[in-house]
């Protein structure tokens, strides 16, 4: 998409916009993980682990979104050969491993989310979440990049709808947790884990970076991101503080919290916008691939007859994942995955391209 089409403002947003829309699918907008990784913690603990999430997100975007513009990387297989070399092919293993289980996941999830609002058999919500993805996916890059920066906007509003709700109900009792200050040990290193668990997702928005044209707005991007992927997490934790012990016991604490609401259109408008984010985080995995595969395979030749079938195989392969016993994979291997991501991705780049960028000469165009 051309610059000028854009308001100035908009160059800076969206790529954290978009980060936040793949980030947020599955247990983050259930408000599972958020619970596990930030709750766990006490309200002020998990306040000060989301904060350490946020940063961690926001200084890996900002160093990864400059070395993309300086090297014009614009999908992560490019990337990585600039930042790895022959080595690079290691990311793409990690990253179809995660691009299985994160399929399988959505679809179950999706499945659940449908049948629990409509009654509907399972099958209704995996094929409604088939088509949303491949409608998407198909429509080209500046159609995925303007539905996912539209709908994290959506998704704020509805976030923010939900806490002004919950805080108009229980606001003294969140006021008073908060002044408890409970602050577990282990905030630190359960915000970092946290954000180590969703490094993939930095390098699958390189494609909303063709127009950043300097260091200054490539950084301003990526601290933009970081605050941006945490932003959601903000109304959800606080959320919990209504009744911390019962979020972190229940498998999915939002449910536990509209359990206490008691305002049935307000969850089913939580419920539709979180399956939204469902079919943005599958088309962001499947946009990332095909971007991949874009170069790698066809080297400047056109794409188009390939996608569909692309986009089509890999909808139904997650399909057949999701009918699989998932639970023990995603423990073990999901945890396995985003070690590879750390020590692939994460600590290169802050420290081999972080070099690559210093010794490359500067120019005007490069400066802030």
């Amino acid at each position: 998409m051309n610059r000028k089409r854009r308001r100035k403002w908009t160059w800076y947003l969206i790529p954290g916009l978009v980060f936040q829309s793949i980030l947020i699918g599955g247990g983050y907008g259930t408000g599972a993980e958020i619970a596990r990784y930030f709750g766990s913690q006490g309200l002020l603990g998990g306040l000060l682990a989301l904060g350490a999430a946020a940063a961690a997100w926001a200084v890996l975007c900002a160093v990864t979104f400059e070395f993309v513009r300086v090297f014009r990387t614009y999908d992560y297989g490019s990337m990585m050969r600039k930042l790895l070399g022959p080595a690079g092919f290691l990311y793409d293993v990690c990253f179809y491993a995660m691009l299985l289980l994160v399929l399988g996941v959505v679809n179950a999830t999706a499945s659940a989310t449908v049948s629990t609002l409509t009654g509907a058999p399972a099958w209704v919500g995996t094929a409604l979440l088939s088509v949303g993805v491949v409608l998407l996916a198909l429509k080209g890059t500046e159609a995925i990049e303007k539905a996912l920066s539209f709908w994290a906007y959506v998704l704020y509003a509805v976030f923010t709808l939900f806490f002004a709700a919950v805080f108009f109900r229980f606001g003294g009792v969140i006021t008073a947790e908060l002044f408890r200050a409970e602050i577990a040990p282990g905030w630190l290193a359960s915000g970092l884990r946290y954000a180590s668990y969703n490094l993939l997702c930095v390098s699958m928005v390189l494609y909303t970076l063709r127009d950043v044209q300097t260091r200054k707005e490539a950084v301003v991007c990526g601290l933009l991101a970081g605050v941006l992927g945490a932003a959601p997490a903000l109304p959800l934790l606080l959320a919990m503080g209504c009744d911390l012990p019962a979020a972190l016991a229940c498998e999915t604490p939002v449910t536990a919290i509209f359990a206490q609401l008691d305002m049935p259109w307000l969850y089913a408008l939580f419920e539709i916008v979180l399956f939204g984010t469902l079919i943005e985080t599958a088309a962001g995995f499947i946009k990332a691939l095909e971007d991949r595969l874009e170069q790698s395979l066809f080297r400047g030749r056109s794409f188009e007859l390939a996608r569909p079938l692309v986009t089509g195989a890999v909808t139904a392969l997650g399909i057949c994942v999701s009918t699989f016993g998932l639970t023990k994979l995603i423990i073990k291997g999901y945890g396995a995955i985003c070690w590879a991501a750390l020590f692939l991705f994460a600590l290169p780049m802050l420290t081999v391209g972080v070099f690559k960028l210093c010794a490359r000469p500067p120019s005007r165009r490069e400066s802030f």
